[in-house]
């Protein structure tokens, strides 16, 4: 891999491509490319026929390639999964590995306005072809909405008060920038100001990049990407995702209810077998702070099943 500033310190490296299971030359899927560390330790176990498909929609995260003929970069979010690999005439792959932090890259970089540490534009986006920002949301979103939005994807104890605040204020002044943004809401802060205000940040982040949104598309394809017996790895960062994941990879769907015949069975037979979940090892915590948080899910697709395609 050519040299690239720092990036990324790539969360459970190891676990998670050994949880690929990789085949020497089997096809594989690095959903969130970043900064290419997993994707790096993949292609060291991949043979000379294996394939290796990697999506980002993150145009930072496109220097990182490397020269590889059996890697193919997809451009785009990894949401488009089940299209871009049946453009490519692939329909199932033997893994799919996704890692659904934020990198330290657009942590660290101020104008992506992921940060509260920096002054900068209010943005947030994952994918600058967008046009919705963080500052279109707080300028846009009606009082009730915030207040969701804050209450669930936040978890912000006083989101109500917050929202109203948030509503009031920008009558009086225009919100573009990280820091007048935290001057709007300077009176709402509770508790350790850092983490309040990592909490309101971390909400708009997902409403402006619909992360669950995403992931739920995702999830549903995987299915039918992967072969019998293929595996699919999921790194995941906070609690609504990791709810997400878990439910999917032990029921197969998003369902609150099991739909059960009269006897009490299951209709809906689950494609996926949910395997052991892993945190970071202790000696991972002390190198990588950021990795305190994470989470490694794991599935296969069952062997006897018939895929729908």
């Amino acid at each position: 891999m050519s040299e690239q500033p720092f990036y990324h310190t790539s969360v459970m490296l190891h676990e998670a491509v050994d949880a690929l299971n990789i085949k020497e030359h089997g096809i594989y899927v690095d959903g969130t490319f970043g900064g290419g560390g997993h994707s790096k330790e993949i292609l060291k176990r991949l043979g000379k026929h294996g394939r290796l498909f990697v999506f980002d929609h993150d145009k930072d995260a496109w220097k990182n390639l490397p020269e590889d003929k059996r890697i193919t970069l997809i451009k785009e979010n990894f949401r488009y999964l089940r299209r871009f690999l049946q453009l490519h005439k692939v329909p199932q792959v033997d893994g799919i590995l996704v890692d659904l932090g934020v990198s330290s890259f657009q942590f660290d970089t101020a104008e992506r306005g992921f940060s509260i540490r920096f002054d900068a534009p209010l943005d947030m986006r994952m994918d600058d072809r967008i046009d919705f920002t963080a500052a279109d949301l707080i300028r846009d979103y009606p009082e009730e909405k915030l207040h969701k939005l804050f209450e669930v994807y936040g978890e912000v104890r006083n989101a109500k008060t917050l929202a109203k605040t948030i509503v009031e204020g920008r009558k009086k002044m225009t919100v573009q920038t990280i820091d007048s943004f935290k001057h709007l809401i300077a009176d709402c802060i509770k508790g350790n100001p850092n983490r309040y205000l990592a909490q309101v940040f971390q909400a708009i982040r997902i409403e402006v990049n619909n992360e669950l949104g995403v992931l739920q598309d995702f999830l549903e394809q995987t299915p039918r990407c992967l072969k019998p017996g293929g595996r699919l790895a999921v790194i995941t960062f906070h609690s609504l995702e990791d709810r997400m994941v878990k439910q999917f990879m032990k029921n197969g769907n998003f369902e609150k209810e099991v739909n059960t015949d009269p006897f009490g069975r299951n209709l809906f037979e689950n494609p996926l077998k949910a395997l052991k979940d892993q945190s970071p090892s202790e000696e991972e915590l002390k190198v990588n702070n950021r990795s305190r948080s994470a989470r490694l899910r794991i599935a296969e697709k069952i062997q006897n099943q018939k895929s729908k395609n």
